[in-house]
């Protein structure tokens, strides 16, 4: 009986140690069984920078982080003295230029033309007397009573005579006529200069008014009011939370199913909810990406892509950076 009893027990003993490595056999087959793969990505918004092409100081915010704005809103202000001054300048030239063109178009003053038609009639009268004086003086000459060095020098007289008149008259003609026509357009095109240069100081004017180019939120402002600003210098990024999109890193291994244009379901463990998407880009992330060796030995390695994907419609409440979990 000792001995029966005693094989019994080793038996039982032995049965429950098979039993027991079965059943943990079994849970480690199902514990250790592969999972599914678990892609992780975060949803991105396109945003835009907003800078200024004049440097100046932050005057004064219009707007705070985390604000929504629209299309044409006011931004920021910038204080820019130096611009303030260059365009008194520009308005200062232009005001000179005009008064050029209009002396130009206007010609000479009244009492200018006026001396100088006098000058002509007393250049004329010296031309009569020049010539009365030659007359007389070439009749004697001809009578043999006047010797002809005398005919000479009234001869002479009476050619600067001449030459005075037509002199004369052209200086009453260019008083009367005004400016050539070439002095016109050069004047027309100072002027013209000028107005360019006063309207491009303006346009720099403008630009110390940060506007809102595209409705959206103001993600992050990087100076402080009263902080100094360079040309092209970044103030503040906005996002258009409407165009926003999912990116995910893939392993090669996993794109199976991920082509441009497949619709698939990922979860927001934020919302804890599921949310449709559909790829519109993908691209490799090159060999500084992280990659996995198939073997120990390495036969070949995986590359990873990037995966981008569109939501299907719009997720309320889906911010940018919130993850996104894709089983595959």
């Amino acid at each position: 009986m000792d001995t029966k009893s005693q094989n019994s027990n080793m038996l039982l003993a032995f049965l429950t140690l098979l039993g027991v490595i079965a059943i943990v056999a079994i849970v480690g087959f199902f514990m250790l069984r592969k999972g599914p793969e678990i892609v992780q990505g975060q949803a991105e918004v396109t945003e835009y920078r907003v800078s200024s092409k004049v440097p100046g100081r932050i005057l004064e915010f219009r707007v705070k982080e985390g604000q929504s704005v629209q299309a044409g809103d006011t931004l920021a202000i910038l204080e820019a003295p130096d611009v303030l001054a260059k365009l008194e300048q520009a308005r200062a030239a232009e005001a000179a230029a005009q008064a050029q063109n209009e002396k130009a178009l206007k010609g000479a003053r009244h009492e200018q033309v006026q001396a100088a038609f006098e000058m002509w009639q007393k250049a004329k009268a010296g031309l009569e007397i020049a010539e009365k004086s030659y007359k007389r003086v070439k009749n004697l000459a001809d009578q043999g009573v006047m010797s002809a060095q005398k005919l000479d020098e009234v001869t002479a007289q009476r050619d600067a005579a001449v030459a005075t008149e037509k002199a004369a008259k052209a200086q009453y003609d260019m008083a009367k006529n005004g400016a050539e026509r070439e002095d016109k357009a050069a004047a027309a095109a100072l002027v013209d200069r000028a107005k360019g240069a006063v309207a491009e100081v303006e346009s720099y004017i403008k630009e110390t008014y940060l506007i809102a180019q595209t409705a959206g939120e103001v993600s992050e402002i990087f100076p402080k009011t009263g902080e100094l600003v360079g040309t092209g210098a970044p103030i503040m990024n906005v996002a258009i939370q409407e165009d926003m999109w999912v990116t995910f890193n893939v392993r090669e291994d996993l794109l199976q199913g991920l082509t441009v244009g497949t619709e698939f379901e990922a979860f927001v463990p934020a919302l804890d909810k599921n949310i449709r998407l559909k790829v519109s880009y993908m691209k490799d992330l090159g060999t500084y990406a992280a990659w996995k060796a198939t073997k120990t030995t390495g036969q070949f390695d995986l590359k990873t892509f990037e995966v981008r994907a569109l939501p299907l419609e719009k997720v309320e409440g889906l911010r940018p950076g919130m993850s996104v979990i894709l089983e595959k």
